[in-house]
């Protein structure tokens, strides 16, 4: 349980847990209740929380301005878990822009071509990389696979005197059928019914993996991921083999929902299939998992 990281989502204007129907067992927390579930995990033995900070809907627009909002969710969040974890627990923030913008892709969008504009979202991320450390992070992880984006965070850490906080590469994220229920605890979704095929990676893929993560690590990430987890063992397996940095693995919201779903018709032991599939993810050649059972397998192998 030293390798597991919980995702925790933090909704602005929320002032109790409220359940994700789509993720059963899992919340969508206030501040304050997410400072909380911070120290219950570390009391636990889990070392890390990822936090995805959700705006109110109407703070939405087109650039996600609301991300690196003085006083906005992202510093209560990030402030109110590291002050109650301080270093006991490390704390990481997802950087991406799709929870903040109204159309729900990750940057900024060209407007002549209303695709992703790569180069103008940049200069985004970096500027949120540095607010989300000013605001308690211990590492940023950016999760929009623009090209180029852990130079230009790398850089702005640098610059604002910030060169110890640290990267989680989404160096591999492919284009999954397996997000949905992240979307919906997150409230995103792409106007249009557009999707993310143009800047994730095609599942088909194996290859380009160690490309990606080849360059993250050279831009000067300090840990790189692939996600989703199960669908992806053999990529995990590639990538351990050709970087020395930590390998983290996402096990992914619809990995999690369908052991969830399985279980609660009686059809298999839910715990013990995720703990299966879990250690499948870590003999793969994950350093670390991200993962929904965070807290559960804590204290299922705790006890």
């Amino acid at each position: 349980m030293d390798d597991l990281v919980a995702p925790l989502f933090v909704a602005d204007g929320q002032t109790e847990p409220s359940l994700i129907d789509a993720l059963p067992g899992v919340l969508r927390h206030s501040v304050d209740s997410a400072a909380v579930e911070a120290k219950r995990l570390g009391a636990l033995g889990v070392p890390g929380v990822i936090i995805f900070s959700l705006p109110k809907p109407g703070d939405k627009d087109a650039r996600g301005s609301a991300a690196a909002r003085s006083g906005g969710i992202t510093e209560r969040a990030l402030g109110a878990v590291r002050d109650g974890v301080a270093d006991s627990v490390v704390v990481m923030a997802d950087c991406c822009l799709d929870e903040f913008t109204d159309h729900g892709h990750c940057g900024v969008l060209d407007p002549a071509t209303g695709s992703v504009d790569n180069d103008a979202t940049l200069a985004l991320y970096a500027e949120l990389a540095v607010f989300q450390a000013t605001s308690g992070a211990h590492v940023v992880a950016p999760s929009g696979m623009m090209d180029g984006q852990v130079a230009a965070i790398r850089t702005g850490l640098d610059s604002a005197g910030q060169a110890e906080t640290a990267i989680l590469a989404y160096a591999a994220k492919y284009a999954s059928a397996l997000y949905g229920p992240f979307r919906e605890a997150a409230s995103v979704a792409i106007a249009g019914g557009g999707d993310r095929k143009g800047y994730q990676q095609d599942p088909a893929n194996r290859r380009e993996a160690v490309a990606e993560v080849t360059l993250d690590v050279a831009e000067g990430a300090d840990m790189v991921m692939v996600k989703p987890a199960l669908s992806t063992l053999d990529v995990i397996a590639d990538v351990r083999q050709v970087v020395e940095v930590p390998l983290a693995a996402y096990h992914v919201s619809g990995e999690y929902a369908m052991v969830k779903a399985a279980a609660e018709r009686g059809w298999i032991d839910g715990p013990a299939v995720a703990l299966e599939q879990i250690t499948a993810v870590k003999r793969a050649g994950a350093d670390f998992v991200l993962t929904y059972f965070a807290g559960e397998l804590a204290e299922l192998l705790g006890g």
